[in-house]
Order: structure tokens, then C-alpha cells, then sequence
């Protein structure tokens, strides 16, 4: 064990963890955070020891976990995504639940028969083709099936299950291609998604478990180049993914004592009336307030002013996310609501958010002040609500922007005015590296957390639908 085994450096001024936190969290313990540091200058000198290295291409997810061992002594073990360099066993990092990548292993044996059948094809024909292309998705089947049989993780109260059995009762995730595939039905499988069990927080755990080893704290970052889809960023730490992890740590974590977490609520006396008639109602979100009630009936802005108001037929035109404050408009009927969400979809009502982003260069031959983002967006199947750049299926993405003013060194305020209304757009469109390559402070999915995302919704004007008189209402960040 010990190879895998590694002191926590330098002195830790804060509290030891008693409880390992949320492992979907993005803000880690900060000892973990130290364990964490440690492992990307050791990275960082292998990728410049190392220029074929695929970190320069392509980046990774890298992991550790801080434990605590029978002996009431810490320390932290360390992991990476899948394969590094072709490799699934580097010294230092916990081994994989199963090495699919042995080179004698049946797994590789099966893989180089079914390319076989791929080479047949290329000269078949007629029914020769239809077999061939049967009898290779019968086997390609039947080796994911195989492969994640041998998936066996643990968990906290001792029960060890394998991935197929994970996952049997989970809601199918279908990958993008799968999803716009003219035989997306027969795409639907209750198997576990391509890379199930191979993230860094399920291997982590279970050497953890595997070793009696007490998890504390958990923190997975990025390091090298940016996926071309994906908003990762080398150095940043993000929480565990939802469609290939959640099912798994569910069955890991029975049993292991986690800490409470930290819950902000809203600032209910920042909810303001700002205008009403009868109607329509435009009211101001405070952030972290939720604009319509979620699953488990949270409590929301169109519920406190429908109790308000005592009118239960108020309901949001269009929302913000729960991270983000500025102004809703509400409809007291439904004929409103249908008029006005009309408005919204012809682009009809003119919106403007402000932003605080970092990292944007506004000087010499950085950005210009104004410009255009054009990237096609989708939500990520495997990591919801994250959402992706993807030109083969995304949606059609527009973002006009305007450079206000620098707030403090490698913070600037913006203006964003949003042509289109896809999820999460302004949020991607700052972040990812073709558009502002920028991340809004405090953006706990495509950045940093800070104490508040800086995203605002400031101002809206319309054209009243039955006055006609023009509603212009704008509240600054």
C-alpha cells in the first residue's frame, strides 16, 4: 500500500476534515486542495519532461483523496481518468477496478476480432454485409456487457456490486450521436455509459475501501490543453460527473459519515416588485433563488409573489438560473403567459445581462470592445446540467458582447445581450476557449466559485401586447 500511500506536504494550518464532503462539490477541502497542488506541479513537470506527452493535446481529469489509516495517521492517494498515456498503471497512482487495456486480456482479444470484422466489411456485400454487420454489433454488445461485469466496487456497509447491476434501473444516457440517430431506440441500453468506473473519484474509493482507509476529503482538477467540447481548464477543480458517477458513488458512499453541506439561502428581501399592471408582473430575482419550483417544490420566486399577490395563475415568462439574479417578467393568465412567451421566442424583447469575467484581455491587441459569439451548444448527456460546444448536433448559440470597464486586475465588466436562449448560453459562451475564453466570477460549473456568480439580468424592453406602450425596465449588477 504504500506505493500508493503519500504524506500530506507542508504544514496544514487548517482543521483536519472528520466527514468527506460532496463529492459533486467544486470548492474541496483545503487540505485536500494541498494534496491537490502537489499533484499538479508533479504533472506539470512530467508534461515538460514529456512533450509527446497527451496532456499537451487533449488534458485530463486527475484526482486525490485524503484518508485517514488505522493508525489515526493522514494522508492522500492520487488518481487519473481512464488511461494516461496509454497506460492504465503509473507509479504512485491507485490501480484501476479492472484493467481493460492488458494487452493479453479478453477484453483486447474480443476488441481485435470485432476490428477484424470491420476490415470484412470493407469488401463485402449484399447479405454478406448484413451478417456481418449483425454478427459485429451481437459481439460488440456483448463485450460491453462483459466488460462492465467486472466492474465489482465496494462500498461503506461492505457490499460489493458490479457496474451492470449499478446501473440496471438507471434512466439510459444516450451520447449526442446516439441521441440525433435515426435508430436512437435501438441506442437505448440500460448499460452503464463508455467510461463508467474509470473517473477518478470511483477509483479513488475504492482503494480507499479496499484498504480500510477512512475518506475525508475529495478533489478532482484538470490538467493540459482544453477539450474541444467540454468548458475544463488546466489547474481548476471541478465536482464529480453525474451520468457516469452519481449511480456509482450512490453504492459507494452507504455507510461513509458525510459532511453536511453548506446551503446559502436566498435573500427573500431582495425580491422587489418593479412593475406591475394587471396583466404582467416584472419582479427583481435575488441569485441562488430558483425561478420556478424545481422537483422537490423548493422554494422559488414565482412562489413567494404568487402567495404575494394571491394569484396561483402567476407564472414565470422565462427563467433565470438559480445562480443568477437580475429581472423576471411574469404573466397574471394564461393567455399572457402564451402572448408573451410568443415575444420572447420572435425575439421580440430586448435583453441585456451584465457580467463580471476574468481573465479577459482588454488592452493592447486583446479583444475588440464589441463582438459576436456564434457556438452551437448541447447538454452534456454524461454531466447534466453542464452543457457542451458541439457543431455536428448543438443548437444554434448567439451572444453579442460590449466591454464596459475593468473592475480590478483581470476583472472586467461586460455587457452580454443574448440573441438566442439556450441553456447555460452566456455562461459557455464567456468560458469556453473559442468564445470569450473568459469564465464569469464565480461560476461553480464553468470556473471558479466565488461567493456569488456575477451574472445579472439588467435590463428588458418590450412592447406591451395589449397597452402597447413600451415597458423598459432596467436594475443594474
Amino acid at each position: 500500500m504504500q506505493r500508493f500511500y503519500h504524506i500530506l506536504p507542508g504544514t496544514l494550518s487548517s482543521e483536519a476534515p472528520t466527514r468527506l464532503g460532496s463529492p459533486y462539490s467544486a470548492e474541496p477541502h483545503p487540505w485536500a486542495r494541498t494534496a491537490a497542488e502537489e499533484v499538479m506541479a508533479q504533472v506539470h513537470e512530467y508534461m515538460r519532461e514529456t512533450p509527446q506527452s497527451e496532456l499537451h493535446r487533449l488534458g485530463k481529469m486527475f484526482g486525490v483523496l485524503v484518508v485517514r489509516d488505522e493508525n489515526g495517521d493522514f494522508g492522500y492517494l492520487k488518481a487519473f481518468s481512464s488511461l494516461l498515456d496509454g497506460q492504465h498503471r503509473l507509479d504512485g497512482f491507485v490501480p484501476p477496478i479492472f484493467d481493460f487495456a492488458a494487452p493479453d486480456g479478453y477484453f483486447k482479444q474480443e476488441e481485435a476480432a470485432i476490428s477484424a470484422i470491420n476490415e470484412q466489411l470493407k469488401g463485402a456485400e449484399g447479405k454478406e454485409t448484413e451478417a456481418l454487420q449483425q454478427e459485429r454489433k451481437t459481439r460488440s454488445q456483448a463485450l460491453q456487457r462483459w466488460l462492465f461485469s467486472q466492474y465489482r466496487v465496494g462500498s461503506g456497509i461492505g457490499q460489493t456490486r458490479d457496474l451492470v447491476d449499478i446501473f440496471a434501473h438507471e434512466t439510459p444516457i444516450l451520447s449526442a450521436e446516439d441521441y440525433f440517430s435515426h435508430d436512437r431506440k435501438d441506442a437505448v441500453s440500460n448499460l452503464p455509459p463508455s467510461g463508467a468506473g474509470e473517473c477518478c473519484a470511483p477509483k479513488l474509493l475504492q482503494y480507499a475501501l479496499a484498504n480500510r482507509l477512512k475518506p475525508l476529503a475529495l478533489a478532482e482538477f484538470w490538467i493540459g490543453a482544453a477539450p474541444k467540447n467540454e468548458l475544463r481548464r488546466d489547474g481548476l477543480f471541478y465536482g464529480a460527473c453525474l451520468g457516469k458517477c452519481r449511480p456509482i458513488l450512490n453504492h459507494m458512499l452507504q455507510g461513509i459519515e458525510m459532511a453536511d453541506s453548506p446551503t446559502e439561502r436566498p435573500k427573500m428581501e431582495d425580491i422587489r416588485v418593479l412593475y406591475e399592471d394587471e396583466w404582467l408582473l416584472i419582479a427583481m430575482k435575488p441569485h441562488g433563488l430558483l425561478t420556478s419550483p424545481g422537483k422537490n417544490n423548493a422554494v422559488s420566486l414565482e412562489a413567494y409573489l404568487q402567495q404575494k399577490c394571491v394569484n396561483k395563475a402567476l407564472k414565470a415568462v422565462h427563467r433565470l438560473d438559480q445562480d443568477t439574479s437580475g429581472i423576471v417578467v411574469l404573466a397574471k393568465d394564461e393567455k399572457t403567459y402564451k402572448t408573451m412567451q410568443a415575444m420572447f421566442a420572435k425575439r421580440l424583447v430586448l435583453k441585456r445581462y451584465e457580467a463580471i469575467v476574468e481573465g479577459l484581455p482588454v488592452t493592447g491587441e486583446g479583444l475588440p470592445v464589441t463582438g459576436v459569439i456564434d457556438l452551437p451548444l448541447l447538454p452534456n448527456p454524461f454531466d447534466r446540467p453542464r452543457q457542451m460546444v458541439d457543431f455536428e448536433y448543438g443548437k444554434k448559440a448567439v451572444t453579442r458582447y460590449k466591454v464596459r470597464h475593468i473592475v480590478a486586475e483581470n476583472r472586467v465588466f461586460i455587457d452580454l445581450f443574448p440573441e438566442t436562449g439556450r441553456t447555460h448560453q452566456l455562461r459557455v459562451h464567456c468560458a469556453h476557449s473559442a468564445g470569450l475564453n473568459a469564465p464569469i466570477v464565480g461560476d461553480r460549473l464553468y470556473g471558479t466559485p466565488a461567493d456569488r456568480l456575477y451574472l445579472h439580468a439588467a435590463e428588458i424592453q418590450f412592447v406591451h401586447p395589449y397597452t402597447g406602450k413600451t415597458v423598459h425596465i432596467q436594475v443594474s449588477l
